[in-house]
């Protein structure tokens, strides 16, 4: 196709941003569609009128939403985009740079997308649902990623029956994204039950201990670092450095000793060195040696190196991604090569 009619490759790239766009936004307007994408109305009217006509888009009083039929075809093109692109062959490729066992890439950037997210968040559910057996344990961590993944985790009619708990305790921010929410949210859809972790992190060492030593404390920390699965987000060194409040003299520290990653509040610089750290009554980095299942979760080409420097150690076993992230490590540890 490609060869022979490589002008459809665009065309259908773009009905299926449009489509995807449509789904995750519906019911939407024609104008806020093409405010969103940065496409003309005309494009928009265009395009829209074509998916109309195939049955794919159908009009609703606030706008326009997919069809049972359009839901159906969004499907098949993503997986279709995913041969298309050669999203196979990369994911084998990156597979043996980071020595996982696993690498999952959905088609987009979802720096330049946000809607790809959330497929990345559909595309961790699924597998999640596949890989996790009642009567586990599934550890969680906080943050943007993890939280998009338990709203599109469906209420289950056959329940997990697994327990689910914190990685960490609380950074001081916003609720939603605390990883005790989380958790409970992971539990509630999955027909499971949770733990919670009410220790915030950073306190002083000793305040720390003392806490930990609490019989009620000890045994959720115990239960944490026996997990089965330890489903995790990646964040930037600059993206959590924010989250945690630091101050300007701390960022400077932080980022003078070349942090790019982070994650379980460990910073790594881009030799995958832990360079910083932030003390917790959760989860430690190398707790994920003896834990059966660690899964990263993480896209947009802007997190590559954060990827990169966290899964260096060899701790982690699947990498859900996106494609602009997974081109973006495989150029680097390439050097630019395919």
């Amino acid at each position: 196709m490609q060869t022979v009619v490589p002008e459809s490759r665009e065309l259908i790239e773009r009905r299926y941003i449009i489509l995807r766009n449509i789904y995750f936004s519906q019911p939407v307007g024609r104008r806020a569609l093409a405010a969103k994408l940065d496409f003309s109305e005309r494009t928009i009217r265009r395009e829209v009128e074509v998916l109309r006509q195939q049955g794919l888009v159908e009009p609703d009083p606030l706008g326009m939403r997919l069809t049972s039929e359009g839901e159906l075809i969004l499907a098949r093109l993503t997986d279709f985009l995913h041969d298309l692109l050669g999203l196979g062959e990369l994911e084998r490729s990156v597979e043996k740079l980071l020595n996982l066992k696993e690498v999952l890439v959905v088609p987009g950037d979802s720096d330049r997308d946000e809607t790809i997210k959330k497929e990345i968040a559909k595309a961790t559910v699924q597998f999640l649902l596949k890989r996790l057996e009642g009567g586990q344990v599934l550890v969680v961590t906080g943050g943007t990623t993890l939280a998009e993944v338990a709203r599109y985790l469906p209420p289950l009619q056959d329940k997990k029956e697994v327990v689910v708990v914190p990685g960490r305790g609380g950074l001081g921010e916003n609720v939603e994204l605390q990883a005790n929410t989380i958790a409970a949210a992971f539990a509630n859809h999955l027909g499971g039950t949770y733990r919670l972790l009410h220790v915030p992190d950073d306190l002083d060492q000793e305040v720390l201990s003392t806490i930990c030593n609490e019989p009620k404390v000890r045994e959720i920390v115990d239960l944490i670092r026996s997990a089965d699965m330890v489903l995790h987000g990646i964040g930037t060194a600059q993206e959590m450095a924010r989250r945690r409040a630091l101050s300007m003299e701390q960022r400077k520290k932080l980022f003078d000793s070349g942090a790019v990653g982070e994650a379980f509040g460990y910073y790594f610089n881009e030799e995958g060195q832990i360079v910083h750290s932030v003390t917790s009554a959760g989860l430690h980095f190398h707790d994920l040696a003896n834990i059966g299942l660690v899964v990263a979760v993480g896209g947009g080409h802007t997190k590559a190196d954060a990827v990169v420097s966290v899964l260096a150690h060899g701790y982690q076993d699947v990498l859900i991604t996106d494609e602009g992230a997974a081109r973006q490590i495989h150029a680097r540890l390439t050097g630019g090569k395919g």
